[in-house]
């Protein structure tokens, strides 16, 4: 299991996390160069191989539209792609699908998304054609995500 981002007991948004490991019973912290920005309200889905993390809401309640892909092998981070991103947004959904991540809704009842694709670091719209009304806080089904 990986953690990252959140909030402490005080409202306070992190820009840290863990890996816990059930063989060992043990937390080791994650490395925090190259990783996103604190944030809460934010999505993660676990590839197989990475952590994606994306979205969210920082410091001040400021919508975020980035992310980041932690290697939890060589205990790395890459940023994600901007070009394509969704509009910032928090408490939004994302399911992972096998190949790509896919983001929709959020905080401002947003009704759009876009679907990121880990291996080429690119994302591209979802259709809104016949989507639900906007939305924010959504529920999520889809494939297992971690």
């Amino acid at each position: 299991m990986i953690v990252w981002g959140g909030e402490s007991g005080l409202q306070q948004t992190l820009a840290s996390g863990a890996r816990y490991d059930p063989l060992t019973d043990a937390w080791s912290a994650t490395s925090t160069v190259n990783g996103p920005e604190r944030r809460t309200g934010h999505t993660a889905v676990w590839t197989g191989d990475e952590m994606v993390v994306w979205g969210g809401l920082g410091y001040s309640t400021t919508a975020l539209g980035t992310g980041g892909r932690y290697d939890p092998l060589f205990d790395t981070w890459a940023p994600t792609s901007l070009a394509g991103a969704p509009s910032p947004r928090g408490w939004h959904s994302a399911v992972w699908t096998g190949s790509r991540m896919i983001v929709w809704g959020g905080t401002q009842n947003l009704g759009d998304g876009a679907s990121y694709d880990p291996a080429a670091d690119a994302w591209t719209a979802v259709s809104t054609a016949s989507s639900p009304t906007a939305r924010t806080s959504t529920a999520r089904s889809g494939p297992a995500i971690g």
